[in-house]
């Protein structure tokens, strides 16, 4: 399975990868599949079943919403966020939803979109379905497996995740397998992962590329801090990026007493302002999800601020770092909440921050791995237990915190030489098995944890 830095980092919208842009992709290829098949016009009635998580959660992380807009046509990375609401509401009102965006179908919210109980191959699963005058024309499952990846029935069935076979020139499945080919042909891991890179497109397009990423992740700072007020969905929970921002912009003025200035507090800043842009429904970049999207985006604005030589290079190489690791995860593990908890999101994206800031900081290829090492070990066990179902609490100040962590991770790897006690390989297993023996209450489907007692309280 051949995975590229771009499937990692995609831009999306929020406020979930796996409840808002995994859906939302899924019923953007139903609907492209029916005007492929010629089926289009027969299409008298759309039925969208939402099973387990999607289920259990997907109304507090626009699931549903994601849904009827990609089967309208429209996809992540292009569809306006402002509008995703009135045409929602639209459909509501005249019980009629545009299938990919030209043919006219009755649909009834209540009737033709059904909660249902668990499908055997992933918590995150949707069946979608089509009918004519003379019944079923089409119908497909589709699960959302993390950080925007979604695989249909056939691939689930075949034990495919992905179906690209591209062969790279310095393929990976595992840390230690990386360490060698680094060693064996004097590379950085930001020089092996641009020249697998290489095998799906130019070093131009690839460094456009990530660059678009990193002006995507800049503007979704600035709309945070351009924004106040309360999030949506119930809860009162107030934006505080935009307030913290003017506080720390006072800081340098004589007339404030007893402030100092602290670089910790930008990070803080910048992940909390990507992740209420989440929460909002915003533009963003999943990175490698949108519930933890915005630890690698803190960091590196955190590096980018700091480091008054930084420039359009390190972002490069920083991103390349960081998805070496990120790539490690999903092969080995998995990034999705639903499927092995919190640590496969907030833990995975402080593993990839920390390997990132490292290789920009000029660890070696030992230093890099126990810089992801320390970052996602910490974060073993750690809950997917969303308060009322939104990427909220304590999803926000979680990414704050994680941020925070990735940073310090990596100052003690640059502090060693790379040697250490547990390998990233062996911490990555015990992600896997622990998200294994983890109660489903706790995955991702607001039934324990915080999620619980918030309620109790």
């Amino acid at each position: 399975m051949a995975i590229s830095v771009f499937d990692l980092f995609k831009i999306g919208i929020g406020p979930s990868s796996s409840h808002t842009v995994g859906p939302m992709r899924a019923a953007a290829l139903f609907a492209t599949a029916l005007r492929e098949r010629g089926l289009l016009a027969q299409v008298t009635r759309v039925e969208v079943r939402l099973y387990g998580s999607l289920s259990a959660t997907g109304v507090g992380h626009g699931t549903d919403r994601a849904t009827l807009v990609g089967l309208m046509g429209e996809w992540p990375d292009r569809v306006d966020p402002k509008q995703i609401a009135p045409r929602i509401e639209a459909l509501k009102e005249a019980r009629e939803l545009l299938l990919d965006g030209s043919h006219p179908v009755a649909f009834d919210w209540q009737r033709d979109l059904l909660l249902d109980e668990n499908l055997p191959y992933h918590p995150n699963a949707m069946t979608l379905i089509v009918e004519g005058a003379a019944g079923e024309l089409h119908r497909d499952t589709y699960y959302s497996v993390g950080g925007g990846f979604v695989v249909d029935e056939a691939q689930a069935k075949a034990g495919q995740l992905d179906q690209d076979a591209t062969e790279l020139p310095y393929d990976f499945s595992s840390a230690e397998e990386l360490l060698v080919l680094c060693q064996r042909h004097n590379l950085r891991i930001s020089e092996l992962m641009l020249a697998n890179e290489k095998a799906w497109r130019s070093d131009a397009e690839i460094r456009a590329g990530l660059l678009k990423l990193w002006d995507a992740m800049q503007e979704c700072v600035s709309n945070g801090l351009g924004h106040e007020g309360i999030l949506p969905g119930g809860l009162n929970v107030r934006r505080r990026a935009a307030k913290l921002h003017r506080s720390l912009q006072e800081l340098g003025k004589p007339n404030v007493i007893g402030s100092t200035m602290s670089a910790m507090e930008w990070v803080n800043l910048y992940a909390l302002a990507v992740n209420e842009e989440n929460a909002a429904g915003g533009r963003m970049v999943t990175a490698p999800t949108n519930g933890a999207a915005g630890i690698i985006p803190a960091v590196l604005h955190y590096y980018m601020r700091f480091n008054p030589e930084a420039n359009d290079d390190d972002v490069v190489n920083f991103l390349l770092g960081a998805a070496a690791v990120g790539i490690l995860c999903k092969k080995n593990a998995s990034i999705s909440g639903a499927e092995v908890g919190c640590q496969g999101e907030v833990g995975s994206a402080c593993a990839m921050a920390a390997a990132g800031l490292a290789e920009v900081l000029g660890a070696t290829p030992a230093q890099l791995e126990n810089a992801a090492e320390i970052g996602l070990e910490h974060n073993l066990g750690l809950t997917c237990d969303p308060v009322g179902g939104l990427v909220q609490v304590p999803c926000i100040e979680r990414n704050a915190i994680a941020a925070v962590k990735a940073i310090n991770a990596a100052q003690m790897a640059l502090r060693g030489d790379g040697e250490h006690f547990i390998s990233l390989d062996q911490v990555i297993r015990t992600m896997r098995d622990t998200g294994a023996d983890m109660h489903d209450k706790y995955k991702e489907t607001s039934r324990g944890g915080l999620a619980v007692s918030a309620v109790e309280c």
